[in-house]
């Protein structure tokens, strides 16, 4: 085993993109069935099953969660031949297991990867985020500014009316404050159900029409729309939220010592890194997995940070190898 090796991001991105259309290929035959958690697994599976053929010596950093709540893809398990360069990977092998079960818009299998010790080992607790796209200078908006405070901030550095201004937010009761204070500036709002590392992506991807994302989510995806944004560029800030010991608990096993800090898109993903997604439901950044006779069909994001570049993929494949 070897964890020395240099990390070959562009050798390994083609694996990085195969690992993530087969959860999406997995999950896919699920669409629609009403059941989030056999969905789920069939991703999981799928994802580890792909990852253990690749030469490297992984570590999940953001996985299915600890070890004693996840059988696999469990924060800490290791992953891959061995026979390669050491890497942390986050995952997510179905970023929306509610949208698949209903077939709704947006769900997603989400991978990434970089050199060992180069994304935050972030605990399954709450995180307050807030994303830009590209283009912009930095600290723009921050997460000290209130709601309102960053349309307008976003709103002056586009040179436009804060009406031009579209925020996507997770629909949920928490929020209710944050959709007040941005509709008071006369800003649109695109709601979402689930699925906000897609959220966040929006803001970055053209022809979204989102500007902005913002609101409180899960930390282990903030950590993922950081690898996604180090590849397509834009800003996001990310503080923890804790509830209660055993979370605060969870940051200290973890190697969080400031709960209170602010982490840049930077501070979460600090090396380069390549990122994957396949989508699994339509969305407005990938197309559904497709169905014909005898075949499957899946759209995959391919990103590397250090080129910058993205590469869409079409994959069609006989049903019989799913």
């Amino acid at each position: 085993m070897s964890t020395t090796e240099i990390f070959q991001d562009r050798m390994l991105s083609l694996g990085l993109a195969r690992v993530s259309e087969a959860a999406a290929l997995a999950s896919a035959r699920l669409v629609g069935n009403g059941d989030e958690k056999a969905a789920d697994q069939a991703a999981v599976n799928a994802m580890r099953e792909q990852l253990n053929m690749l030469d490297i010596a992984g570590v999940v950093v953001i996985g299915e969660g600890e070890r004693d709540e996840a059988p696999m893809l469990y924060i800490g398990e290791e992953v891959g031949t061995g026979n390669g360069p050491g890497v942390d990977i986050a995952l997510d092998p179905l970023e929306g297991t509610t949208l698949t079960a209903k077939d709704m818009p947006n769900a997603l299998t989400v991978i990434a990867m970089g050199p060992r010790g180069s994304m935050l080992h972030a605990p399954d607790v709450y995180m307050d985020k807030l994303a830009i796209g590209p283009g912009y200078a930095p600290g723009v908006v921050t997460l000290e500014m209130s709601p309102d405070e960053r349309v307008l901030a976003l709103a002056a550095a586009k040179g436009c009316d804060p009406s031009d201004i579209t925020v996507c937010i997770l629909e949920r009761p928490r929020h209710e404050a944050v959709i007040a204070s941005v509709r008071s500036t006369g800003a649109a709002i695109r709601l979402i159900t689930d699925g906000d590392v897609a959220g966040v992506m929006h803001c970055a991807e053209p022809n979204t029409g989102i500007d902005m994302y913002m609101g409180e989510g899960g930390a282990p995806e903030g950590v993922l729309a950081a690898a996604a944004l180090k590849c397509m560029g834009g800003q996001i800030y990310g503080r923890l939220l804790f509830r209660n010991d055993d979370e605060r608990g969870r940051a200290a096993k973890a190697g969080i010592t400031d709960l209170d800090r602010i982490y840049a898109r930077d501070d979460m993903v600090t090396q380069d890194v390549i990122f994957a997604a396949t989508g699994v439901t339509d969305g407005s950044i990938l197309t559904a997995v497709q169905r014909e006779p005898g075949w499957l069909t899946c759209e995959t994001l391919l990103m590397r940070s250090k080129t910058g570049s993205v590469r869409r993929i079409n994959y069609r494949t006989p049903v019989e190898t799913v």
